[in-house]
Parts: C-alpha cells; sequence; structure tokens
C-alpha cells in the first residue's frame, strides 16, 4: 500500500486524492465526449464536474457522519476532515440532484445528460476506486487464501483494527486467523510511522475496491456497447444506476460492513431499492419513449 506517493516539503500528495482527482477528470472528459456527440455544448461537463465534485464528496460525508454518530460526537474535527470516511450512495444522491438542478435551470434535455453521466460515472467511480486500494482506508474486504489476497498492513486503516466487528460474528474465521493472538504483536511501523501487527502482515484479505474497478471498466463497456442500441433518451442511466447496483450488491458479501436485515448491509438494502427504481425508470421510459405499433389488420 502507498498512501503517500511522495512529499514535496510540507507538501504531501496522497494516492487516494490523486486517483479521486484523475477520476472526476476521467468522468468529465467521458461526459464532455458524449455532450458534443448530442450536440449539447461540451463545455458544461465542466460545470457539471464541479458540482459533482462539490456535492458529491459532500453529501458522501455528511452520510458517514450520520452512520457514524457517535464517534462523530466524539471527534467531530478529526471525523469531518478525515481523508477516508465516505459513504457513496450518499454523494450519487446529492451530486445527482445539483447536477439536475443545473441541467434544468440551463434548459438543457437533462435525459441526454443523464445518459452520459451514466458512463461517466461508472468509470470514474472504478478508477477512483484504486484510490482507496493504495490508500488502504478500510475498504477491503474479509481474508481470503485466494492467490490475489492483499496484505494490508501498510494501509491508513490496519485490518486489525477494521476487522474486529467482523470478527465478533465469525467466530470461526477468528481463530482460524489466529486473531486474537497476532494482533497484540507489534511487527514494526509503516511509512507514516503508525504500528502494524502480525496479524496485519500475515493476513490477505479481498481486494474488493480492484474488484470494483474491474466491474466498472466491465460496466462502461456495456454502456457504450449500448448507447446506440437504446434510442430513448434516459434508458442508458438507468441501466447504468442497475448495474451500479447489482455490482456493489454483490462485492459487499466480501466486505467488512455490518449486516442490517437479513444478512444484508446497509449498502445492499440501498441497491435493492435503486435497482427497481431504476428498473421502473427504464421501463417507464422505454413505453413512454416508443411509438405504439400500428395494426395491419
Amino acid at each position: 500500500m502507498i498512501p503517500v506517493l511522495f512529499t514535496i516539503g510540507p507538501l504531501h500528495v496522497y494516492s487516494y486524492g490523486l486517483m479521486l482527482g484523475i477520476s472526476f477528470l476521467l468522468g468529465s472528459y467521458i461526459l464532455a465526449l458524449h455532450l458534443k456527440r448530442s450536440a449539447i455544448d461540451p463545455g458544461v461537463a465542466n460545470t457539471i464536474t464541479f458540482l459533482a465534485v462539490i456535492f458529491g464528496i459532500g453529501g458522501a460525508k455528511i452520510l458517514y457522519l450520520i452512520e457514524e454518530w457517535d464517534s462523530f460526537v466524539r471527534d467531530p474535527f478529526g471525523m469531518a476532515f478525515s481523508a477516508g470516511g465516505l459513504t457513496w450512495y450518499g454523494g450519487f444522491l446529492l451530486a445527482l440532484l445539483a447536477v439536475s438542478v443545473f441541467i434544468r435551470s440551463k434548459r438543457i434535455p437533462f435525459l441526454k445528460v443523464w445518459d452520459g453521466l451514466g458512463m461517466a460515472l461508472i468509470l470514474a467511480y472504478g478508477v477512483g476506486r484504486i484510490g482507496c486500494h493504495l490508500a488502504g482506508d478500510g475498504d477491503y474486504g474479509a481474508p481470503t487464501h485466494l492467490p490475489w489476497g492483499t496484505i494490508y498492513a501498510q494501509g491508513v486503516a490496519k485490518p486489525s483494527r477494521a476487522l474486529q466487528e467482523y470478527f465478533q460474528y465469525h467466530p470461526e474465521q477468528r481463530a482460524e486467523w489466529k486473531y486474537d493472538s497476532l494482533r497484540v504483536l507489534v511487527a514494526g511501523k509503516d511509512r507514516m510511522g503508525n504500528f502494524y501487527t502480525r496479524f496485519d502482515e500475515s493476513t490477505p484479505l479481498h481486494p474488493t475496491p480492484l474488484y470494483e474497478f474491474v466491474l466498472g471498466c466491465a460496466g462502461f463497456g456495456l454502456l457504450f456497447w449500448l448507447r446506440n442500441r437504446l434510442t430513448v433518451d434516459g434508458t442508458l442511466f438507468m441501466c447504468y444506476v442497475m448495474l451500479a447496483s447489482v455490482f456493489r450488491f454483490f462485492v459487499e458479501f466480501l466486505r467488512l460492513n455490518p449486516r442490517l436485515l437479513g444478512g444484508l448491509s446497509e449498502a445492499q438494502l440501498f441497491s435493492i431499492v435503486l435497482f427497481v427504481i431504476a428498473l421502473g425508470g427504464f421501463v417507464y421510459l422505454q413505453r413512454r419513449g416508443t411509438p405504439p405499433t400500428k395494426s395491419t389488420g
């Protein structure tokens, strides 16, 4: 893991921030190409990207602080200004609302813009997840014996702490990975001077951010293929929401988030709701935009 890529004097260049910036620039470029193709001023993409950055990060942070309210009350400044701690669907909803209001104010056909947003978001989200992987910010998954299991001892969120609640509900894995005995043994210091344990350096975890990167690339490829086949404005965006919901739903089974209902996490429950709404929206738009078939009888 490389949370800090390099340092210039007092300035630290963080891998998470760099990849987040690259993801937004990439998303803006894809959106601009789509707008140009749709005979809409591509310069609008810059403003939309700016709104997405401000309201996306703001919404993601606000929802995270609500979810972690007890920790926020204990350390409001530290929680509010920490580099990590973002809940993706909070950012998605607030950014989408802000962008939609802006598009409406400019009298631009927002369904066309939404279609471009879908293509931009699915790839930008995947690229941004590389930053989570490099930072080791706790978005990784459960322990695994798979050959691509990743050691996150150098990350900012140590597995010995991040998996504490997970192992409370999985006692058999707790014993298998020798959590109680290894987590109390200090193994060394990371590049930022923080201690890590024998558990951190010996326990490979599912690199779920990389899974989401691969899924984001695959989803972009599918949407790119569909863009000329879906002729009704807005349906491509609905496909994006359905794809993103399905991807997050299944990746979440490997992550460490607590289960709330029926063995499902908060993100999975929200993904189900989003998928149903998007499916309904797709059917509605398709029926509204498809002219009735003339009878030949």
